[in-house]
């Protein structure tokens, strides 16, 4: 009879590395699979806030669901010019449930 040990801790599948962000972000995911989160965040809870924000994105962009490039964030096979909105907006519909995971 085998038996399978549970480690004692919760391992994350998705790299996650931390950086300089610009304009007071707090994270943001990229087409390679990785959380980037801002080095210089302190506070456990924003940053188990902010993980779980990105992995909907993670999800998201895995699913095909959510696409970027320079000039256009795509989702749901419409495409939204960045120009046109403030990536900061928690209303975006790509954004709606990564909030609603905080």
């Amino acid at each position: 009879m085998s038996f399978k040990l549970k480690p004692p801790f919760k391992k994350h599948p998705t790299p996650v590395v931390h950086a300089t962000m610009e304009d007071n972000a707090m994270g943001r995911s990229d087409k390679s699979g990785t959380i980037v989160l801002n080095k210089d965040m302190k506070n456990p809870q924003d940053i188990v806030d902010t993980l779980n924000h990105e992995e909907v994105h993670i999800q998201q962009m895995a699913s095909g669901d959510l696409d970027y490039d320079k000039e256009a964030m795509y989702f749901k096979g419409k495409k939204f010019l960045r120009k046109e909105f403030d990536e900061a907006n928690s209303n975006l519909p790509w954004e709606i449930p990564a909030y609603k995971n905080e």
